[in-house]
């Protein structure tokens, strides 16, 4: 009698299919959700639908109606709830994982062929020559910057947050544009095409739980790398420390030449 009740567990190799697709589904989630206020409401609803499967297997058919009803009416609340999620984790995945030259990236990692993502332009070895030494002397004087190096992804709803310019990478001129007197100094840079094509721009702040003595430059960096895949480096105007961030994920600049190389392999 007992045993009947868990005759579920013979399942076949679709069922095994089934079942880790979605551990792997769950796994994903946990992850890209890690550290947000999300994670506990998942959890109670993994919790609900685990359950509602036991319930169901046991033959107790009011608690399946029950645990069903709720579920089903949830899933509208899911969606209202987990938005911003949903929203970056489609656009994440819309951007980093059908594009052809991602996939050309993965074949030509998996055919060991040799790529030096350094190899710049002279026009490139200028911009992050102008940038890194921009970002040396604001950090010197401890001049709050938010750089934005856009990637693929276009970036024209930021971009039109702000002001439009379009000149050329110069380090007196990123200086001038973060100067704490200068109208245009509040706000994100953005360079596009080894050209500075906006400033005074709003990026999205991450909701993702970062080391305290970050502040808003930085959830703004983490905001922008998490919904594109464009780099940002940003100077501390509290303690004058310069942090690059890629992909939500950030590495804290220690001297001048890691800096240049991480600003060439973001436009190399």
């Amino acid at each position: 009698m007992i045993l009947g009740a868990f005759e579920f567990l013979n399942f076949s190799f679709a069922d095994f299919l089934d079942i880790l697709l979605t551990a792997l589904l769950i796994y994903y989630a946990f992850k890209y959700i890690r550290g947000t206020s999300a994670m506990n409401i998942l959890i109670g609803l993994i919790f609900l639908f685990v359950l509602k499967v036991l319930v169901s297997a046991m033959g107790m058919k009011m608690m399946t109606e029950m645990l069903s009803i709720v579920l089903d009416v949830g899933m509208l609340a899911i969606i209202v709830i987990f938005q911003p999620e949903i929203r970056r984790f489609l656009i994440h995945f819309g951007q980093r994982y059908l594009k052809a030259e991602q996939g050309r990236r993965i074949w030509e990692r998996f055919a060991k062929r040799s790529h030096d993502p350094s190899s710049l332009s002279p026009e490139q070895s200028a911009v992050v020559k102008e940038i890194a030494e921009a970002c040396n002397s604001m950090s010197a004087t401890k001049t709050g910057a938010l750089i934005v190096l856009a990637g693929r992804s276009s970036l024209e709803s930021v971009i039109d947050t702000g002001d439009r310019i379009d000149a050329v990478v110069n380090r007196r001129l990123l200086m001038n544009l973060f100067f704490k007197n200068s109208p245009l100094h509040d706000g994100a840079v953005i360079i596009d095409r080894e050209r500075i094509v906006a400033a005074r721009c709003t990026l999205p702040v991450s909701e993702a739980a970062l080391p305290p003595q970050f502040g808003m430059r930085h959830k703004a960096a983490a905001g922008i790398t998490e919904e594109t895949d464009a780099k940002v480096v940003v100077v501390s105007e509290e303690t004058g420390g310069i942090t690059f961030f890629n992909d939500g994920s950030w590495t804290h600049i220690n001297n001048l030449n890691e800096l240049k190389l991480l600003l060439g392999q973001a436009l190399g």
